[in-house]
Order: structure tokens, then C-alpha cells, then sequence
């Protein structure tokens, strides 16, 4: 459980990404998801390169960024998936807490390697009729620049990020997948799912200095 620098800024990326469909989907407004997902990249760029802010004020910025662009209880559920209901309400409650600091982490636990990180629009395009994907371009400072495709739909009437695209790879599925070997090796026990965040967590941390 412990990404590369690059998947690190992907799985980031899919901190506002792995909401499941629900019953609250609606049609897609291209123009709408689009303006969405220039403002959640400009800001978070903005929070990422604040050079003039400690690491502790740039993470709660980052973290007010997803929070406000993600359903933390539904993207949390949908990765850990048929697991959910092996775990007991009180690790379940913990999970989506571990899970929440994971997403914000894996952001402010890089600052430094993604300074003068940058992001342009590419095309939308209408996935179905109800959501689209929009494409956009990563930079970093002496790194090659590659490719994100955000899946947009709107939710109880607002646009939300349900999956990035990297490569061609679903990083909900991803993380889907590795979260589900991780308990399987154990067992099948969610707790051991639980521990290993924790430990991830706290090298985040160290590697923060917080």
C-alpha cells in the first residue's frame, strides 16, 4: 500500500473520484462539469503551490477542496465494496475516517515534489446522459506531463466527480482492488485493512514533518 510519487498525485486525483452511481443521478450538463472541474484543479493547484503557507495550512485547505467536492461516505464504500458489509458499524465509522485522511495525505505529503505543478482543459465529451468526461493535462517541473479523464455527473443537483481515468485505468477500481487483496491476504478481516491506513497514514505524516 505504499504508491509511487506519481500514483500518489493519481490516487489524489481520485480523492474526488469513486462516488458510485446512485439513484440521485442526473442528466449532465457538459458546459456545468466543465467549469467544475477547472475550479476543484485551479484550486487545488493554488492550495499545492502556496509556498507562502506552512504544510499544516496548505493541508486544510486540500482538505476543504474534496470535502467539498466529494461524497466522502460514498466514495469510501464504493472502494472498500462487498468488504463494507463484513465490517462491524463501529469499523465501518473508522474506515471512512481513515479513509478521508488517506485522500488528504496523499496531496500534502508531496507538497514539496509537486511545486509548480500545473493543469490545462482538453475536450469533454458526454460519456452517457448522465455524465461526461473531461479531459486535462498534468504538469510537473522536470517530469512529462500525462493525461487525467474526470468523470463528471450531477448529484442531488451537483456536479461530483464519480472516477478519473489515468492511462486508461480506473483509479477507483484500482484502489477497489487493492484494498479487497489486502483484506484477503488476512483473512478476509477489515481490520487488517484498518491497520495498514493507519501505518500509511503516519508515514505521511513523518514524511511531512507534522
Amino acid at each position: 500500500m505504499t504508491p509511487t510519487p506519481r500514483r500518489l498525485l493519481l490516487l489524489a486525483a481520485a480523492a474526488v473520484a469513486g462516488m458510485p452511481r446512485g439513484a440521485h443521478a442526473q442528466q449532465v450538463d457538459i458546459a456545468r462539469a466543465t467549469a467544475f472541474i477547472q475550479q476543484t484543479g485551479e484550486q487545488l493547484v493554488s492550495a499545492i503551490n502556496a509556498t507562502g503557507q506552512s504544510v499544516a495550512q496548505r493541508r486544510d485547505r486540500v482538505a476543504q477542496i474534496l470535502r467539498q467536492a466529494v461524497d466522502v461516505e460514498g466514495v469510501g464504500r464504493f472502494i472498500l465494496g462487498r468488504w463494507w458489509r463484513q465490517a462491524t458499524p463501529d469499523q465501518q465509522q473508522e474506515y471512512l475516517k481513515l479513509f478521508e485522511q488517506v485522500l488528504i495525505h496523499n496531496l500534502s505529503s508531496r507538497f514539496g515534489e509537486y511545486q509548480g505543478v500545473r493543469f490545462s482543459l482538453g475536450r469533454t465529451q458526454a460519456r452517457t446522459e448522465e455524465d461526461a468526461l473531461v479531459n486535462t493535462v498534468v504538469e510537473r517541473p522536470g517530469n512529462p506531463a500525462f493525461g487525467l479523464d474526470w468523470r463528471v455527473s450531477e448529484v442531488s443537483g451537483q456536479p461530483k466527480v464519480v472516477d478519473v481515468i489515468a492511462e486508461g485505468t480506473s483509479l477507483r477500481l484500482t484502489t477497489r482492488s487493492e484494498y479487497s487483496s489486502v483484506i484477503t491476504r488476512n483473512g478476509g478481516q477489515v481490520a487488517a485493512l484498518l491497520n495498514a491506513m493507519r501505518n500509511q497514514i503516519r508515514q505521511m505524516a513523518a514524511r511531512e514533518g507534522a
